[in-house]
């Protein structure tokens, strides 16, 4: 691994900032430049349009001077060049780049679509792998998923270099069926028969791999109660205006609910809290429309039978009972139902 690619390991580039830095931009490319060792030597860094980052050292002669990058080279001088060159490199990444969890672009979008869908962030449970993640249903507290860095020789011998996977559990039938397809292997580190890996270099699309995390997701759940929390953004909808005329309504479904399940409406900022508790009547309806920020293709039918005291069920009060996030259905874990349910206001 070169120097630079040890330094802007897991991390992402702010092109914004880079032009901030003293940064020219030139045929998509991001070009700056700087004289280190008393002004001997000019060290150039470029960085393109996927944030990768080359560097250069070049002498009064106009040569490429690459003494420094050899291991084993000792002296003074090589050492002065090596430093500098990674003094610089190092306030570029942290002025200008953002840490990242992963290290493929694909890895951190899958992070981003659980985080939404379920408020769970990879725990990175062993320093001596940085770069492991695991995904774990935080009521069940079992495993769905892991994002592992490995050499590809670790599933495929003809293969090599670094690359990032996940594991997910799925039946046996279907494990098989998907080994047929590119991008799928034998599970690296886990039991092949209800596990998969899956390369994360877009070789199989995020709406694909979602769709099998949910089915991992669906193994960890015990002691399913039927009730879901469902954000509400009262910036896009005024649920208050809307119930005051009806209530029944029509909403967004974006997951496996049925009729007769709970939904707890969460709203959003400035209320920050669970507001109100409906029952679904009908599922599965059709339904099309498309925004900017939005976009819906079936619909739920849901009836309001309980309305909360505003403040009363707050984040704070869900972060006790583990939901760190809300930004999409999810489960209602069961002790914060026995909680409410314990505790309504009318």
């Amino acid at each position: 691994m070169s120097i630079e690619e040890e330094i802007f390991k897991r991390s992402k580039v702010n092109f914004n900032k880079l032009q901030q830095y003293g940064f020219e931009e030139k045929n998509k490319k991001y070009f700056y430049s700087k004289n280190i060792a008393d002004d001997e030597f000019v060290l150039n860094v470029e960085i393109d349009q996927l944030g990768d980052v080359k560097a250069k050292v070049i002498d009064s002669f106009g040569d490429e001077y690459t003494n420094f990058r050899i291991e084993d080279s000792t002296g003074s001088f090589v050492g002065k060049i090596r430093s500098e060159f990674e003094e610089v490199l190092l306030d570029i990444k942290n002025r200008c780049f953002e840490q990242a969890v992963f290290l493929f672009e694909q890895s951190n979008r899958i992070t981003n679509l659980i985080k939404e869908k379920y408020g769970d962030e990879p725990e990175m449970e062993w320093e001596s792998s940085p770069g492991f993640g695991v995904f774990r249903n935080q009521n069940s507290k079992k495993w769905y998923g892991l994002i592992m860095n490995i050499d590809k020789s670790k599933i495929d011998p003809k293969l090599s270099g670094e690359v990032e996977v996940i594991n997910i559990k799925l039946e046996p039938n279907e494990i098989l069926d998907l080994l047929k397809k590119d991008g799928f292997y034998p599970a690296y580190h886990m039991n092949k028969k209800s596990w998969i890996t899956i390369l994360l270099d877009d070789t199989v699309s995020d709406k694909v791999i979602m769709e099998l995390v949910n089915k991992s997701y669906s193994y960890t759940v015990t002691n399913k109660n039927n009730e879901w929390i469902i954000p509400a953004n009262p910036k896009y909808f005024d649920i208050e205006k809307a119930l005051a005329e009806r209530n029944i309504l029509n909403w967004k479904q974006s997951t496996d609910i049925q009729v007769n399940d709970i939904v707890y409406l969460y709203v959003a900022q400035p209320y920050s809290s669970i507001m109100y508790k409906f029952k679904v009547l009908e599922v599965n309806i059709p339904y099309q429309y498309k925004n900017e920020k939005l976009k819906i293709k079936k619909v739920m039918k849901i009836e309001l039978i309980k309305k909360y005291v505003k403040g009363k069920y707050s984040f704070e009060k869900l972060k006790e009972y583990g939901i760190n996030a809300v930004r999409g259905p999810r489960y209602m874990p069961l002790n914060l139902s026995q909680y409410i349910n314990q505790n309504e206001d009318i």
